[in-house]
């Protein structure tokens, strides 16, 4: 079973860091170099893996993953319930759609994408994971999570991605409540510079985040004086989401 973790580890760092050398892993898990390479290797066999094509002495996610995220996603309920409104806001608002859901405590993850058609636009891939404190994404999660879950994350340092990235566990904790206060979360240039989203969680019937979907954007484009406009136009998304989703 500790085999089986540990495989699992290295194939999610490897989807995250691709393409990646076997010292780049090693340091990552500080493990020996010899365990790494043969892990990757079974996963290699299995087509879990490959090496990259240009560059053989680095590793991407192989065959088998790409073909099982489609099918894992659009079997779920929630992907299903969650495509017909994010191209209709996408139409709205003609700004990229993102849904994401909590990898726990461990980050938020982008599960599904609808494109605008602008020249310039925001790009995130599927299987992107971000930090819960300094996303939209992940603000609007935290905002319905337990007091004891937000006070798990900032026992912890809090990384800084820029200046604008909330790192004070206090300045957090008053994010979140005009968060849950206004029912929609704002990322202002708080992970990548130049890239601005805002975000509505989606609930299940006890208020529990099952997930969050957010308009994002270049700064180029964010309009302060749009956010009650799109806050409102995500935030009826994200129910329209839970309504379908349980319905």
């Amino acid at each position: 079973m500790k085999s089986l973790t540990r495989s699992l580890r290295i194939l999610e760092a490897v989807a995250q860091h691709q393409p990646v050398t076997v010292g780049e892993l090693t340091k990552i898990f500080g493990l020996p170099k010899s365990t790494v390479q043969r892990t990757l290797v079974t996963l290699d066999e299995a087509g879990w893996l490959r090496a990259n094509r240009r560059d053989t002495t680095r590793w991407e996610v192989g065959a088998r993953v790409l073909a099982v995220r489609p099918a894992a996603l659009q079997g779920s309920s929630l992907f299903a319930a969650a495509r017909e409104p994010m191209v209709q806001l996408r139409d709205k608002v003609n700004e990229t759609i993102h849904l994401t859901v909590p990898d726990a405590l461990h980050g938020i993850v982008v599960v599904d994408r609808v494109d605008c058609d602008h020249a310039v636009r925001t790009f995130h891939a599927i299987g992107d994971i971000s930090p819960l404190h300094a996303t939209a994404t992940g603000h609007a999660v935290l905002a319905h999570l337990p007091k004891s879950e937000v006070d798990e994350l900032t026992a912890g340092a809090l990384e800084g991605y820029g200046q604008e990235t909330i790192t004070d566990p206090a300045e957090l904790r008053a994010e979140l409540r005009r968060v849950r206060d206004r029912g929609y979360a704002v990322n202002h240039n708080q992970y990548r510079p130049g890239v601005c989203a805002i975000a509505a969680a989606v609930l299940d019937e006890d208020g529990t985040p099952l997930a969050s979907v957010a308009v994002s954007m270049p700064d180029s484009r964010f309009d302060p004086g749009r956010l009650a406009e799109l806050g409102r136009l995500v935030t009826d998304t994200a129910a329209e989401i839970t309504s379908r989703h349980l319905g």
